[in-house]
């Protein structure tokens, strides 16, 4: 059998049409090569809307003509997926957002209305680090904004979800979709931007909170399903300014979980907090293409914890909770600042903020899938080093959190626990403190 070299491309693959600005136009593809024809080739599904209804065919305007080839070709199936480079929705489109936090129900119940309130300066802190929004006006007043910023600050998406008094999401959408819905309502033309937005394949094409992976490039990951538990995340177990604290990233929804996003996790611990689901078919799901994600990108370790599985009832599971359901219960404040004694001595008093890992594991018995690790020649460094300098006789503050009232001490009892239980990781943060002690003497 024959067919025409150049035919409308099948599928339910749409484009923005030339002439009425919707999203309904349908392509002419040569399908000996499987490229696209000229954007002004095609036709538009809206037949009644679109006036006059427009169809370019390039077999009567003399486009076939002047290829100088035979109308009639036999069917050679070569058709390839044509990768275009994504198109960002604009910085000042972003900008609009990031204002009327007053009428925001997400933000206003963080500050006013959970079991403990979070504190103004976090509230703040965490908008400006992941460019929290809100929708201001329309039938979305007073949801959320959830940009998805790329590692190259390109924002690929921006989420818009509603929530109830107790934040529960009763609404999902997304702006540059509710932007279109105003325009196509007051029958006006979609932005230039808008129009070659649409075109792209995927709209959720990078992790939420990927932009801080280059402010933070040493910083261990925790990854979650949606935006909203990494906010909670980030509030509870603080800000990854000191390197071994966790930065909290979302992949969307269940299906996120693909190679193509974690691609720019390469090279990271990464602890992942899959969503509770019915038989637990997500966590078996994510921890099997983990093992195949860890194979190609070389240095990456994804630990998984099934405490959640093994706790949650079926009502649980039905619904999809996560481990921000979990953490909203608790007082954040007890995954803060701490302050504990050293025994034997009451002069050396030690405050510290518990490494996000730590807490993880104490509140929710998280137990890591470990590699084998040898700390020998960091302790022999260390040893060698505090042995050989005149240790200062005043308290030191070694960061915001932690002050070194005895320091002689602090060394001698962090080094006794790390030579004991070497390689163990729960006593990592003793290695740690020990080695910013030494740098900020250096």
């Amino acid at each position: 059998m024959n067919e025409y070299r150049y035919t409308l491309e099948k599928g339910s693959k749409t484009f923005i049409c030339p002439n009425c600005g919707r999203k309904s136009f349908v392509r002419y593809i040569d399908i000996e090569t499987g490229d696209y024809l000229p954007e002004k080739y095609g036709r538009c599904n809206h037949e009644d809307s679109c006036i006059p209804h427009y169809h370019l065919n390039p077999y009567k305007d003399g486009y076939a003509k002047k290829t100088k080839e035979q109308q009639y070709k036999p069917i050679i199936h070569k058709k390839q997926d044509v990768k275009l480079k994504p198109v960002p929705i604009p910085v000042e489109v972003l900008k609009q957002t990031l204002a009327g936090y007053e009428k925001n129900v997400f933000i206003q119940n963080l500050l006013l209305r959970v079991a403990f309130p979070f504190e103004v300066q976090d509230i703040e802190k965490v908008i400006s680090w992941y460019y929290l929004g809100t929708v201001s006006h329309g039938y979305r007043a007073g949801a959320i904004a959830f940009p998805f910023i790329d590692i190259d600050n390109n924002t690929r998406a921006i989420q818009i979800k509603q929530f109830d008094k107790a934040n529960h999401t009763t609404g999902t959408d997304f702006l540059h979709s509710i932007i279109e819905k105003y325009y196509i309502k007051n029958k006006k033309p979609l932005p230039q931007w808008l129009q070659k937005y649409n075109n792209n394949d995927k709209k959720v094409s990078c992790l939420f909170g990927e932009h801080l992976l280059s402010k933070y490039p040493h910083s261990p990951i925790a990854l979650v399903e949606a935006p909203k538990t990494a906010v909670y995340g980030t509030l509870y177990f603080g800000f990854p300014e000191q390197s071994e604290n966790l930065l909290w990233l979302a992949v969307y929804n269940k299906s996120s979980f693909s190679f193509d996003k974690l691609r720019v996790l390469q090279g990271r611990d990464v602890f992942v907090f899959p969503d509770l689901s019915k038989d637990g078919n997500t966590f078996k799901e994510w921890e099997q293409k983990a093992k195949e994600y860890e194979q190609q990108l070389p240095g990456t370790r994804f630990i998984f914890s099934d405490l959640l599985e093994q706790l949650a009832t079926e009502t649980d599971k039905v619904k999809g909770n996560d481990i921000a359901d979990v953490l909203i219960k608790l007082d954040w404040r007890k995954f803060r600042k701490t302050t504990e004694k050293q025994p034997n001595n009451s002069r050396t008093i030690v405050e510290k903020q518990p490494l996000p890992t730590e807490l993880v594991k104490k509140e929710f018995k998280v137990f890591e899938k470990e590699k084998p690790e040898d700390w020998s020649k960091d302790i022999s460094e260390l040893e060698n080093y505090f042995a050989n300098i005149e240790l200062p006789t005043e308290s030191v503050k070694l960061n915001t959190w932690t002050t070194i009232v005895d320091i002689l001490l602090f060394v001698e009892s962090s080094l006794a626990a790390v030579k004991r239980y070497n390689g163990n990781r729960t006593f990592l943060p003793d290695l740690n403190r020990l080695k910013s002690l030494k740098k900020l003497l250096e």
